[in-house]
């Protein structure tokens, strides 16, 4: 753990602690209604068809990482925001109108599944993962998501959950293993995989899944179950650069946000967000995370805000708790513009000074926010009789799991 990330932790505390008022800059939603005949309005919820699967440090920036090569060349050169890419359509419904239909219900996550050097690798029991293959998942995977064995955990946790939209940060890109020396492959994915064979993200998912990754950025994918629907302008398993988005100037390469559109099988759309907010504690690093909102809800670079749909869904890693930090970070405090109980967005997932910290036990900064939906989330590993997605130390976020409901 760094200095920086000691003090940023005694000064969110102490904002925790004593200041009430950071409260009105983001709502406490610790509850939201459970729907239990959720499960029967998704379509063919019953079956389950897949089967039984920027690198962050502990910085609260809060990803230290991400400074692998995803954020360099080949993207560094990518358009800066005002590219858009085939997913750029606005709101439609193609002209159908929602009465007397079925409520739109779906299971969401949200999983950040990067690691970080700095967890406690070499404690027993031996999982086979230690401070040695850290190393090598810091220095050549981006420590994104590639140890086969927590990959295996991974799958097998997605195969028991049976999300039907999920979205991904720090999922390593496994044409990424042309660049790296074979003495690093062994026990990571790119020992066995080929070009041409499941990335890493279709790996976990299994089949019937469609996959879209952001702008330049192979790490930050979305997926949606085929059994729910598909998205605009992508015809394919797997969309490398489907999302649309752009780059934020000074503020890495490729675009950290994420549009999708998603065609319901019954006609009906969802616009989906993939967030991933830059890392760091400077003042250019809160600017970028700023900059980075801006584009969810103002304009994504193409004239339109990220989230300009008939209902939208935006997840991913803020980087910034949106109440505990809001005295300390300007972009917490940017995300209170946008998203709470009197205003048009509010968040699914809990948030706010009573909500049980998903991140380096004290913070919340895995969200799932909407307009339209409404819904209650779990948390693997926090949440009581919901495990951890592996026994393995490796993650260093928890993922968000959220039953949602529409008109």
């Amino acid at each position: 753990m760094s200095s920086a990330l000691r003090s940023l932790l005694l000064l969110s505390a102490v904002a925790l602690v004593g200041c009430d008022g950071v409260a009105t800059l983001a709502p406490e939603l610790d509850a939201r209604p459970v729907f239990a005949d959720a499960d029967p309005l998704r379509p063919d919820a019953g079956d389950s068809s897949s089967p039984a699967p920027d690198a962050e440090s502990a910085d609260l920036g809060l990803d230290a990482g991400d400074s692998s090569a995803l954020d360099a060349a080949p993207y560094a050169d990518a358009a800066d925001v005002g590219t858009a890419t085939v997913a750029d359509a606005g709101p439609s419904d193609a002209g159908s109108t929602d009465t007397g239909r079925t409520p739109i219900a779906l299971r969401v996550l949200t999983f950040n599944t990067g690691t970080t050097g700095g967890a406690r690798h070499d404690l027993p029991p031996d999982d086979g993962y230690g401070s040695a293959q850290a190393n090598l998942c810091d220095q050549y995977y981006g420590n994104g998501l590639s140890w086969v064995p927590v990959m295996d955990d991974t799958r097998d946790f997605l195969a028991r959950t049976d999300p039907d939209v999920v979205v991904f940060q720090e999922i390593f890109h496994p044409e990424e293993c042309a660049k790296i020396p074979m003495s690093a492959y062994p026990g990571f994915y790119c020992e066995t995989w080929s070009s041409g064979e499941p990335t890493v993200a279709q790996y976990v998912l299994g089949p019937n899944w469609q996959v879209m990754c952001n702008l330049g950025k192979p790490d930050k994918c979305a997926a949606v179950h085929r059994r729910v629907g598909t998205f605009q302008g992508c015809s394919l398993d797997f969309c490398i650069e489907g999302m649309a988005g752009g780059r934020v100037p000074n503020c890495g390469g490729g675009s950290r946000v994420g549009r999708g559109v998603i065609d319901l099988v019954d006609g009906r759309t969802v616009t989906l967000v993939n967030f991933h907010g830059s890392s760091g504690v400077t003042g250019s690093d809160l600017a970028c995370r700023e900059a980075q909102i801006e584009q969810v809800f103002i304009d994504l670079g193409d004239g339109q805000p990220g989230a300009n749909g008939l209902r939208n869904l935006i997840m991913g890693d803020l980087n910034a708790d949106p109440v505990r930090q809001a005295l300390i970070d300007s972009s917490a405090r940017r995300w209170g513009d946008f998203v709470g109980d009197t205003l048009p967005f509010h968040f699914i997932s809990d948030v706010g000074r009573n909500a049980a910290p998903t991140y380096a036990s004290f913070f919340n900064i895995d969200h799932v926010i909407s307009d339209v939906f409404v819904g209650s989330c779990f948390v693997p590993g926090v949440t009581m009789g919901q495990p951890e997605v592996s026994v393995i130390t490796f993650f260093d976020h928890k993922p968000i799991v959220c039953d949602i409901r529409a008109d």
